[in-house]
């Protein structure tokens, strides 16, 4: 893991006025692997494909290891790659098991904003075209490459663009409507592609389209580019 000294990070949602205070914390360096999350569902039973209960998976939950016990034939070829196919419930589970959590989406968005040699790259149109071009991208065979196969950006954090999606703690808050949580601020029209228009950079169309993905999951949810990393507090003295 890598230490993040916390910030401030503006919602695509929001106003510049309105911005979220992220707290010291620490980040894992690589999303989670299929054979760290082997080790993991090899002392957790109720987890393993096939056996984790149906409320908190759906029936893609590790559709592509051959067992629950096992990757595969093509052990080799994933184990160091990304795992994917896990429901938000079992990603939970999994970073609590560590004594680790789900980062929030201000935490990833927070570290997400860091090129190369950036710490904020916010206002960097070419950073920002790279992933919505990788966004853009087809991925026809379904394969996944190894973790650290793309960049490690300033803070020393690899694959946070260009490899899977990933899921957050609260990876559905930013889209409560104000009837469901008497939230009038939110200004859900904001979600919808004509709406796109009225996102605090309009040059920030990667953010929005996280936005849009995670507006449509639900958290038992399996998606075959879609995995994970942790993350923990920092108790400041």
């Amino acid at each position: 893991m890598v230490y993040l000294k916390g910030g401030t990070y503006v919602p695509l949602y929001s106003l510049d006025t309105l911005k979220s205070i992220v707290k010291p914390f620490q980040m894992d360096v690589y999303p989670v692997t299929n054979n760290q999350y082997l080790s993991f569902v090899l002392k957790n039973e109720n987890w393993q494909k096939g056996k984790a209960i149906q409320l908190f998976t759906d029936s893609t939950y590790l559709k592509h290891w051959a067992t629950s016990w096992s990757l595969g034939k093509d052990s080799n070829k994933i184990k160091n790659a990304p795992v994917v196919n896990v429901s938000w419930y079992a990603a939970k589970k999994y970073c609590e098991y560590l004594g680790k959590r789900l980062p929030t989406v201000a935490e990833w968005e927070f570290a997400a904003m860091a090129s190369e040699t950036k710490a904020n790259a916010s206002t960097d149109s070419g950073f920002y075209q790279k992933i919505v071009d990788w966004y853009a991208k087809p991925n026809h065979n379904h394969t996944l490459g190894n973790i650290g196969g793309t960049f490690k950006n300033f803070y020393g954090i690899w694959d946070m663009h260009g490899l899977v999606w990933e899921w957050t703690q609260d990876f559905n808050s930013a889209l409560t409507s104000g009837e469901s949580r008497s939230d009038s601020s939110l200004d859900k029209d904001l979600f919808c592609g004509g709406g796109a228009v009225n996102a605090k950079n309009l040059k920030n169309y990667a953010a929005f389209m996280r936005y849009a993905m995670r507006s449509s999951l639900k958290a038992k949810y399996s998606v075959g580019n879609l995995g994970f990393r942790c993350v923990k507090d920092v108790i400041v003295h």
